[in-house]
């Protein structure tokens, strides 16, 4: 069950993302993807990453690089019909 500072965190799709999706975004004629490692929803914790305009989706992008992403700009990938 995801904690109060996770829940309603939604995907381009609508669809709820939570820590440990496999996440992507298009960028300049490639991508960022990766598994989500923390959701930014609270000033505190946006102050301690130094992040503004909440909510920000975490993640490691395929080529080691952190990143913060809005919510509403991720696709979550799913891998159960895999």
């Amino acid at each position: 069950m995801p904690t109060k500072n996770e829940e309603q965190v939604l995907s381009k799709q609508g669809k709820p993302i939570e820590k440990g999706d496999h996440v992507y975004t298009k960028i300049r004629g490639g991508r960022h993807e990766g598994d989500v490692e923390k959701i930014i929803n609270s000033e505190q914790e946006a102050k301690e990453e130094n992040l503004k305009n909440l909510p920000k989706v975490l993640f490691t992008d395929q080529k080691g690089k952190p990143v913060a992403h809005n919510p509403g700009t991720l696709d979550v990938i799913d891998d159960s019909g895999k």
